[in-house]
């Protein structure tokens, strides 16, 4: 079934069929392009890379560190807060080599032999306290063929890896900077502390050696006093010597003279035989009184005191010869005892003169020597303490002065927990983050930018097919308006199709909420009809030149809208293009965006206008030309 529009450079009609494929022509190239290009980071599966880890492990502090092993792990486990995303093969060089020609490999990372003994030379240099540090580097190999974006993404996850580890590393090493900061700190303080307590120790010291000259002063005088005393000592012992040998003498002599006694005693007795026998005649003269007493003539009490007497007078006699018979014996036994002891006395006495006492003299003459000598060392002890005393004092004042200096020093470095030096770490490591969800290398206006490329090719197919004005504008009584109208009636109803049909697509791949869908929707729809508008206004005017122009419009449409580092003049011609405000209005529906886009339309349309009019004068052979 044909239709009453003209096609452009041919008398053929167009058909439902020709209408069909234009208007689906950007849907398709809209959902070809979205669907390829959006969100790429969520298919990276389908990439498939190559690892080749020739690091060599280095050992720190007898634990042996695989840095290289490390990052290959990273790479295919990935981390707690995202998971890999490419295909990773553990290789080798050769295959790797082999699978980037074959197309097996889109890329290939390799770390290097040193790569952990560069990685970890920062953190020894600063454990050493000297020493070079090198930048451990990884090496990206991608095949000659590959595609435009595939460098991108592997280079972007082998910089992020590099940058994790390296992040990592310094992490480390700020954490034990900080934490040794803290031991330090502690040490000082500990060593502060021990300080002030040397420094009390040393008051305190000082203060007691202070005393210690009036002690050795009065230890001095004390001792002058021992060595007199111990002087008069020896005197006296030496008297005393002499005066036990005087009474050893007097003990030999007593004890002879006992000796001799007891001879005597044993032969002449202790009683006289005189003595023996008149106790005896008195006592035999008194009995006989006592018995020839008479008590009537005397009286019966002096009888008694006769009786008495008598009694008395027996026991007397009877014990001076019991004392005659036995004493001189056991008297004699005694003194023999007596005079034995005295002899030995004797020689006790001279033993103690001779040993004793005079050792003791000498011992007291030493010790008054020894005295002497103490004097005088206590009187240098004065002095000498009293020099121990100032330097001790100032001794206490030095390290007084040295345990604030300390404390001072511990309480400027920086004290950190664990908890806070691994925090602290990690800032310093890295300081700088973004809060950018952003997943995909081409961004949050891709889609925007492509619907509104696909549009504008939409207009542009558009009047591929149809004619601008109809091939009897010169002939027609309508007036140009109306031949404006209604050649592009048609395309702007093809335009709001492709709009729409855009939209739908773009909502089944990106998911936009209510609201946005459907300003985007609208904003799409308009700019269909005015980009039909615009291509209708660009081939009215320059016929296959516009054409040209437009497809120019369109490359210029992609180069300015993906990238910001376009050149100026470059940015400002795209800035002036009819896609610019549709690229605004696409990202979020705005008002300046819509009333540039129907400026755009009405220009387009009056130029169009303007077009058809300069059509309808012509020149006479011009006319038989067409007869």
């Amino acid at each position: 079934m044909t239709l009453p529009i003209e096609r452009a450079r041919s008398r053929k009609p167009v058909t439902w069929l020709t209408i069909l494929g234009v208007l689906l022509l950007p849907a398709a190239v809209g959902g070809i392009l979205v669907a390829a290009l959006q969100n790429p980071t969520e298919r990276l599966d389908s990439m498939t890379a190559a690892i080749v880890n020739l690091d060599e492990p280095v050992t720190i502090d007898d634990q042996v560190t695989p840095l290289g092993r490390q990052l290959a792990s990273g790479l295919v486990e990935g981390s707690d807060e995202l998971d890999s995303n490419l295909t990773w093969v553990i290789s080798n060089e050769d295959d790797a080599k082999e699978g980037l020609a074959d197309g097996t490999y889109q890329a290939v990372i390799t770390i290097p032999e040193e790569f952990s003994a560069a990685a970890t030379s920062a953190g020894q240099a600063v454990a050493a306290g000297g020493g070079d540090a090198e930048k451990a580097t990884i090496t990206v190999t991608t095949p000659d063929d590959g595609l435009v974006a595939d460098d991108l993404i592997t280079g972007q996850i082998a910089n992020v890896a590099a940058s994790t580890m390296g992040t990592m590393l310094t992490e480390a090493t700020t954490d034990n900077i900080l934490v040794g900061f803290t031991t330090i700190g502690d040490q000082i303080g500990e060593a502060a502390d021990g300080a002030v307590e040397l420094a009390t120790g040393a008051r305190s010291a000082a203060d007691g050696a202070a005393a210690i000259p009036d002690g050795a002063t009065q230890l001095a005088s004390g001792a002058d006093q021992l060595a007199t005393g111990a002087s008069s000592l020896a005197s006296g012992l030496d008297t005393i010597a002499g005066k036990t040998r005087e009474a050893a003498a007097g003990a030999g002599q007593i004890g002879a003279g006992l000796t001799s006694g007891a001879a005597a005693l044993e032969q002449n007795g202790i009683i006289p035989a005189d003595l023996t026998a008149g106790a005896g005649n008195v006592a035999t003269g008194i009995r006989a009184l006592a018995t020839a007493c008479d008590p009537l003539v005397s009286t019966q009490k002096y009888c008694d005191t006769l009786d008495e007497l008598a009694g008395g007078a027996e026991g007397t006699s009877a014990g001076i010869s019991a004392v005659a018979a036995q004493a001189p014996a056991t008297l004699a036994a005694q003194l023999r005892e007596a005079g034995a002891g005295a002899s030995q006395l004797a020689g006790g006495l001279n033993q103690l003169a001779g040993e004793g006492i005079d050792q003791s003299a000498a011992g007291a003459r030493s010790l008054s020597s020894g005295a002497t000598q103490l004097s005088g060392g206590a009187t240098e002890l004065a002095t000498g303490t009293t020099e121990l005393a100032t330097g001790l004092d100032t001794l206490a004042t030095g390290t007084g002065d040295l345990a604030g200096g300390l404390r001072t020093a511990a309480d400027s470095l920086p004290s950190f927990s664990d908890e806070e030096s691994t925090s602290l770490a990690s800032v310093i490591a890295d300081p700088v983050s973004t809060n950018s969800s952003m997943n995909t290398i081409f961004g949050p206006t891709a889609i925007p930018l492509l619907a509104a490329v696909v549009l504008w090719f939409g207009g542009f197919a558009s009047f591929l097919v149809m004619r601008a004005h109809t091939a009897r504008t010169l002939t027609s009584r309508r007036p140009s308006a109306a031949l404006t109208l209604r050649a592009f009636a048609p395309a702007a109803l093809i335009g709001a199709a492709q709009g729409l049909l855009v939209s739908l697509v773009v909502q089944i791949i990106a998911g936009y909420d209510a609201a946005a869908w459907w300003a985007f929707a609208g904003t799409a729809v308009l700019a269909g009809i005015v980009f039909a508008a615009v291509n209708q206004a660009l081939v009215a005017l320059f016929g296959g030149t516009g054409r040209w122009i437009a497809a120019l419009v369109g490359v210029l449409a992609v180069a300015t809208g993906l990238i910001s580092t376009v050149p100026d003049w470059l940015a400002g011609l795209g800035a002036a293009l009819p896609t610019a405000p549709a690229f605004a209005g696409l990202i979020a529906g705005n008002g300046s965006a819509i009333a540039a886009l129907v400026v755009w339309g009405v220009l387009s349309l009056v130029a169009t206008t303007l077009a058809v009019t300069l059509r309808r004068t012509t020149s006479a052979k011009a006319v038989l030309a067409t007869a």
